[in-house]
């Protein structure tokens, strides 16, 4: 027995089981190394060295598979998307991206979620956090953007090793609802296009109308990224919303900086485009070039008018000082767009799904679709899917009725043969 609870040095690196002074059984594994170089070695103690051994076991398993628990204070949800949304996501994502990065953590992860260690919080946890999200107001489309947000958070937590699985992988995500696509009709765009040429910059509908490009996308067109010779152009950067931080010396007593009196922007208004898919050239249809040749014009001549008093920053759809028009009186321009063309109520982001759904309809292939709108994953197409089929259905039944005459208006053919094919009246 003596000889058993001797304990032996093992080579470098190697796990040991020994018996110690205080009548316990002792493990060592090295399970990596620390930030500052030396070797990680963990330690248990059990009663028997049965019972180490298992432990010793256990802890190879976990160094094997990856999923060994950092040392140190364990983080919780809260600590570790405060550290991902200020020092990691910033370094990989846009501006425009970010702000979605922190309504979803500021808004809802962190209230929901915060106090939960982070490597005990489990699939159910977040399940039920998604349901509460729905139960409380929040739209499908809402809880699926939390979730793709915190998905990507714990991507990086695994890749660190502090924990050893995303938990948000296995939880089952929000279904967005197949109403969350609504697509304007043909009639609806005709109405829409007509009332937009009662004002200036008419063709910025045109372009969201049949191009599909995000808000951000179109204010941040310049004249350089459109070739009308050509019938194409290229998307290469998009306008942010502002971002701002307090620029007063004494507290002006505002909570929020944008309300400071002597606020400064914290991003640019302009970024090129980050993502490959982002990046794209698009085709113009050739009524479309015909409007942009003249909307061309006309902007040369406000040009003039403006004298001094324009800026030129060669945008496509700029105010009547050549700046870029707020994100906000975009949005309120589209509103009074629908009221005047007597068009139902709807995002300004139903625009791109109608371009969306009529490449889809038209039966241009799903990658090409997926080059043209900028998205990166098929999941997207996925979500228009339900529509396509719909239309195609109808045009099927109305093609039916076209070619195919019921039986009692058909004529007594000679021969007796029953549904035969005549042309329609």
């Amino acid at each position: 027995m003596a000889e058993e609870k001797k304990r032996t040095r093992q080579p470098n690196g190697r796990s040991s089981i020994y018996f110690g002074k205080d009548g316990k059984w002792h493990g060592r594994v090295t399970v990596g190394v620390r930030d500052d170089g030396t070797p990680d070695r963990r330690h248990v103690e059990r009663k028997t060295k049965t019972e180490v051994a298992n432990a010793v076991r256990e802890l190879e398993k976990q160094r094997d598979t990856k999923i060994v628990k950092k040392p140190g204070k364990a983080w919780t949800v809260k600590a570790w998307l405060t550290h991902w949304i200020e020092n990691v996501a910033p370094l990989a994502v846009n501006d425009n991206t970010m702000v979605g990065y922190g309504v979803a953590v500021r808004k809802h992860l962190i209230p929901g979620l915060g106090a939960h260690r982070l490597d005990r919080l489990k699939p159910e946890h977040i399940e039920a956090f998604y349901a509460k999200m729905q139960a409380n107001g929040s739209k499908p489309a809402t809880a699926h953007q939390v979730h793709r947000t915190f998905r990507t958070a714990l991507n990086e937590a695994v890749r660190r090793g502090h924990i050893g699985k995303n938990p948000v992988q296995l939880a089952k995500a929000p279904k967005t609802g197949e109403y969350e696509v609504e697509p304007y009709s043909v009639q609806e765009v005709q109405r829409l296009l007509k009332a937009a040429d009662q004002h200036r910059n008419s063709a910025r509908w045109a372009v969201a109308l049949a191009l599909g490009l995000r808000q951000g996308e179109v204010l941040g067109l310049r004249w350089q990224d459109v070739d009308l010779d050509g019938g194409f152009l290229v998307v290469r950067s998009s306008r942010h919303r502002p971002r701002y931080a307090h620029g007063c010396v004494d507290p002006c007593g505002r909570k929020a900086a944008g309300y400071c009196p002597q606020r400064r922007r914290t991003n640019p208004e302009l970024s090129t485009t980050k993502s490959r898919a982002g990046r794209r050239a698009v085709g113009l249809p050739e009524q479309l070039v015909d409007l942009l040749r003249a909307h061309l014009t006309t902007q040369e001549e406000e040009r003039t008018a403006a004298g001094k008093r324009w800026e030129e920053n060669r945008l496509v759809f700029p105010d009547e000082h050549g700046r870029s028009p707020s994100h906000r009186r975009d949005w309120a321009e589209w509103k009074a767009l629908l009221t005047e063309a007597k068009v139902r109520e709807g995002r300004l982001h139903d625009a791109r799904h109608t371009a969306a759904t009529v490449l889809l309809i038209l039966g241009v292939p799903e990658r090409a679709v997926m080059g043209l709108m900028g998205w990166s994953t098929t999941a997207m197409a996925a979500r228009y899917q339900h529509m396509v089929d719909a239309v195609r259905t109808d045009i099927a039944r109305q093609v039916d009725g076209l070619i195919w005459k019921p039986e009692t208006d058909r004529p007594d053919d000679d021969d007796g043969a029953a549904g035969a094919l005549v042309p329609a009246n």
